[in-house]
């Protein structure tokens, strides 16, 4: 029996490897699946060695306090390889840990497949050199990435986006029975609130973004619902919020399908609301630190993926300082005020999958990786 290496750390990451995980058992029933990921890897079949809720904290200072433990990630890791005598690796997203992981793993002769290119054209475009020594075979995922990495010494292909196939896939709910599944108020529109999947995310961004919402929901007769992510605890949100406030944690797709507009935070999230066509704003907070070192290193200038694959700035973005309770009021009452002002971005939002393309990523990918583990 074969076993394949496979590191997710977050729960975007998680999502993707599931479906690749399955993707892969249909065609090499034999191998074995070890690493890092969370619930749904594990139930596509990954023996988890750590759990990506281990891996929660956040931001360039939040690393450095937790340095040891990564420390010991990596030689646990790495001690596994040595054991099952692992050939190849498939890393997805995650750069800080998984580059670091590479270098390793490359002592090693472990052929290494980036699953989700790291986002150097974002925030590190002299690090191409560091991909070209260490990775064997680069997944790419969004169209404009061709382009960056035409010119280097890469092997890469593009083999879709994969929330295109997950969307594609999903059973939406009618509005009646989803409203009806959680008890929700049917004369009421939702104003939906996506804080992030981590602790430290949700303490900075919640309270930030909370009484606006209030506010907004009072003045348009909306009802606030909360995303609870299944990686945080219910109790950190319970401290934030009244009874007036609904937390839900499943069917978050028929959540963002039946919403009237919504404040997300950075990261995969937006992806999937732009794609689904919901209006929203991009918000996002971190520690003062990690955000004034992020900006020495950021290139571009949003930090939205649906604004970078546009091309333009669609979707409002408060980030750190600008996300405050008066910003969040004047710029989502904007758009609840002027319906044409959202239904012009839904438009705009609505080209985003014609970019992206109809392959299945799970399905290309597995090919590729298929292919490599029996060379």
């Amino acid at each position: 029996m074969q076993s394949l290496l496979i590191i997710a750390g977050e729960v975007s990451g998680d999502l993707h490897g599931s479906k690749l995980i399955s993707a892969l058992r249909k065609r090499n029933k034999s191998v074995e699946f070890i690493g890092v990921g969370g619930d749904r890897m594990i139930q596509s079949g990954l023996k988890a060695i750590y759990h990506i809720r281990d891996f929660s904290f956040l931001g360039f200072t939040e690393v450095l306090s937790h340095i040891p433990f990564i420390r010991r990630v990596k030689q646990k890791l790495i001690s596994i390889v040595k054991k099952e005598k692992i050939q190849l690796a498939v890393l997805i997203d995650y750069p800080g840990f998984n580059l670091s992981l590479a270098k390793s793993l490359k002592k090693l002769n472990v052929k290494i497949v980036y699953y989700i290119s790291p986002q150097i054209w974002a925030w590190g475009k002299y690090r191409i050199h560091k991909l070209e020594r260490l990775i064997d075979k680069m997944l790419l995922v969004l169209p404009f990435e061709k382009e960056f990495y035409k010119n280097a010494n890469l092997d890469f292909e593009y083999v879709g986006h994969p929330l295109i196939e997950r969307i594609n896939e999903y059973q939406f709910l009618s509005r009646d029975d989803f409203y009806k599944k959680f008890n929700l108020q049917l004369n009421k529109d939702i104003l939906l609130l996506m804080p992030g999947s981590r602790k430290h995310e949700v303490e900075l961004i919640l309270p930030a973004i909370l009484p606006a919402s209030i506010k907004l929901s009072q003045k348009y007769d909306l009802q606030i619902v909360i995303a609870l992510n299944e990686n945080i605890e219910k109790g950190l949100f319970e401290k934030f919020i009244g009874k007036d406030v609904k937390l839900i944690s499943s069917n978050i797709y028929d959540l963002i399908k039946h919403s009237k507009f919504g404040l997300i935070k950075s990261g995969t999230s937006t992806l999937e609301t732009a794609l689904i066509g919901l209006p929203f704003i991009v918000v996002y907070k971190i520690s003062n630190l990690s955000y004034l070192i992020g900006r020495l290193l950021i290139s571009i200038k949003n930090i939205a993926i649906p604004n970078i694959i546009l091309g333009k700035s669609v979707v409002p973005e408060l980030i750190q300082k600008d996300l405050n309770t008066d910003n969040v009021f004047q710029t989502i009452d904007s758009y609840l005020f002027d319906l044409n002002k959202s239904q012009e971005m839904a438009t705009q939002l609505n080209k985003i999958k014609n970019l992206l393309g109809d392959k299945s990523a799970s399905e290309e990918s597995a090919k590729i990786i298929s292919e490599m583990l029996n060379e």
